[in-house]
């Protein structure tokens, strides 16, 4: 099995205690998929009518047109506007469920919830033009569903979120180029008509309609999802826990909850500490329940309950593996079919809880609103009721666990930079202009066994915050670096440059911020925002000393992500291309071209100190277009690339 780059130690002892008990993992699977199809790779290959698959010869020797004429441009364009097209609807599908259950808290048919931050739920509202004055919570929530669920249907008129907190310029360049979004759903359907057989075939176009839709969901659904989310279940401040396989407990019921969706995660955390659940599990032999987090469910539960990570997207299998896992609780997205084959070695029982991820031979415990909380007892009920059957001779937790802060908003972080007397931005702006930070850098995304399975990731922050960079983290690339111990204060101490170091010591900050799961990138388009109002260095978002990566990145909403930053202004650096590379066009139009007209670009780069690098000259390039003071202090760590 190669997992050769694969560097964290609780996978590596998870893994080494399978050996040959014929157990299949993710890195095996990987292996048996080598050498991966070229064409597929540089985006060349074509599905889109039965006179195909239809390939392009990258060499120049075969064909050069598909049957109908699709030259390589319009494909690989094609392809891209297609994938992030999905990638947009999954986050922004993931917006509408909560404007459902908004509309059910408002009715009274929702079971279980309640508004944990009804101050927000107010600001919001009146951002959307509801009246608040003299009513309810419920009322406003019922209203503020009602309307929520309006923007994705919408057919002419503007994203309610996009036009009042997008920067001024970005919004004329979107006015200008025909990118302006519309309603969510609208983007999303009309992408897929333009990329139908006989339609778009001009690879510009097809990048505008791929820039649009992806607007739609950065500044549209996934902004909805952050806000309905911190209404709900609260707005994150900053929260100590922990991350890794270790966090799990070899004298209590294990729940594993894995997916996306907070609706159904957050009220399981409120039964688990049901009295009866809890006398439940002590009858049974276990002490307590503990519930830990996968994936960006994990996110949700840490940054606002305190919930421990069990791991990352890649470590779905391992933790079924320790043998200690009673259920493994999954809703939506990166949810690898893997986990059937391996819970079948254990104990473990797979729960699917919705109807638009369902898993072959995997019973379903449909979640819905008005019966959250039988179904989330329900569900612990079952592990509860499992845990006997755990064969504790083969129970194998490592004992790897790192602790972390989470929970940084685009909103707390006034206070955090500027403490009570000074809560805004106007700190981070002021060290950024003196040269105490370098710039701020967003590392965010999957980790993929095509490449780091989580290094690099640590490898690209490393470099970065000893470079005097901030970084802002969201997904499994910040649990990945919360493992390494870089979601703490002492790694400004032990690893960050001396600007950084100095800035993070006095504000009591770790250098690499944790903001929150794949869909809360929006809070980082907010705080981008809120740097341009705050003045200083820049007046557009593409004028601002900043950059992005997602270089383990593995999804189709990666490339959605990827799109609504670049098309905001901002310079994005992926570790291996989009499947785009076929066409030289293409790549060289998103790469190059691009920038001088959205103000964003594309970069592709897999080393993750050289792409560190390239991020860093980009930022220094901002910086010297506002004329900012040079770096404060001398940067011993600069390497030639």
């Amino acid at each position: 099995m190669s997992r050769k780059k694969l560097k964290d130690e609780a996978s590596i002892k998870v893994l080494d205690s399978i050996k040959g008990q014929g157990i299949e993992t993710i890195w095996d699977r990987y292996e048996k998929q080598e050498p991966h199809c070229g064409f597929g790779l540089l985006g060349i290959c074509c599905r889109m009518c039965n006179m195909g698959p239809c390939r392009i010869d990258p060499f120049g020797t075969g064909p050069q047109k598909g049957a109908c004429g699709a030259t390589a441009d319009t494909i690989a364009a094609r392809d891209m506007a297609r994938s992030t097209a999905a990638g947009s609807a999954s986050h922004s599908d993931h917006a509408r469920d909560l404007a459902h259950t908004f509309i059910a808290i408002g009715k009274g048919t929702a079971q279980g919830y309640s508004i944990r931050d009804p101050n927000k739920l107010r600001v919001i509202a009146r951002e959307y033009g509801i009246s608040v004055e003299n009513k309810k919570d419920k009322e406003i929530t019922l209203e503020l569903g009602e309307k929520a669920l309006k923007e994705f249907g919408k057919q002419d008129d503007e994203q309610l979120t996009l036009s009042k907190r997008a920067p001024k310029k970005q919004q004329e360049i979107w006015k200008s180029l025909n990118i302006y979004p519309r309603g969510i759903d609208r983007e999303v359907v009309e992408t897929l008509a333009r990329t139908h057989e006989g339609m778009d075939q001009d690879y510009k176009n097809l990048v505008q309609t791929t820039m649009r839709t992806a607007l739609a969901d950065g500044w549209g659904g996934s902004m909805v999802a952050t806000e309905l989310s911190d209404i709900l279940f609260g707005s994150p401040q900053p929260i100590r826990a922990r991350a890794n396989l270790g966090v799990l407990k070899e004298d209590e019921v294990n729940i594993i909850i894995h997916g996306h969706e907070p609706t159904l995660s957050d009220v399981i955390v409120t039964a688990s500490q049901d009295k009866e659940l809890l006398e439940l599990a002590k009858s049974k032999g276990a002490k307590g329940i503990t519930v830990a987090g996968i994936c960006c469910t994990a996110n949700e539960m840490l940054m606002r309950r305190g919930i421990p990570v069990a791991g990352t997207f890649l470590q779905q299998e391992l933790a079924i593996m320790t043998g200690a896992v009673e259920a493994i609780v999954v809703d939506i997205q990166c949810i690898m079919p893997g986990i059937v084959q391996a819970a079948s070695h254990f104990h473990t029982k797979v729960i699917t809880t919705s109807s638009k991820a369902s898993l072959p031979g995997v019973g379903c415990i449909e979640f819905h609103e008005d019966k959250a909380l039988d179904t989330a007892k329900r569900i612990i009920r079952l592990a509860v009721e499992n845990y006997p059957n755990r064969k504790q001779d083969i129970v194998n937790i490592p004992k790897e666990s790192m602790e972390l802060i989470a929970g940084f908003t685009a909103e707390n972080i006034f206070y955090n930079l500027g403490g009570k007397f000074r809560a805004s931005y106007r700190p981070l702006n002021e060290n950024i202009a003196n040269g105490r930070i370098r710039g701020v850098a967003g590392v965010v995304g999957c980790d993929n066994p095509r490449m780091g399975s989580g290094s690099y990731h640590i490898e690209l922050v490393k470099e970065l915050i000893k470079n005097d960079v901030l970084v802002v983290q969201t997904g499994c690339a910040a649990l990945t670096c919360a493992k390494e111990g870089l979601l703490t204060p002492e790694a400004a101490i032990e690893m960050s440059g001396d600007g950084l170091k100095e800035v993070c010591k006095t504000v009591g900050i770790p250098p690499a911020l944790h903001v929150g799961s794949c869909v809360d990138n929006s809070r980082i388009l907010i705080a981008c925002t809120e740097m341009v109002k705050e003045g200083g260095i820049g007046n557009s978002l593409d004028e601002l000393p900043v950059a992005g990566a997602a270089i383990e990145w593995m999804s189709e909403k990666a490339m959605a992500i990827g799109w609504y930053f670049v098309a905001s202004g901002a310079f994005v650096l992926f570790g291996t291309p989009m499947r785009v590379a076929g066409s030289q066009a293409v790549f060289d139009y998103i790469t190059k071209e691009i920038e001088n007209i959205v103000g964003g670009k594309w970069a592709f780069e897999e080393d993750p100190i050289k792409a560190a690098h390239i991020m860093i000259d980009h930022i220094d390039k901002k910086r010297k277009a506002l004329k900012l003071a040079p770096m404060l202090y001398k940067q011993p760590y600069k390497v030639a690339v």
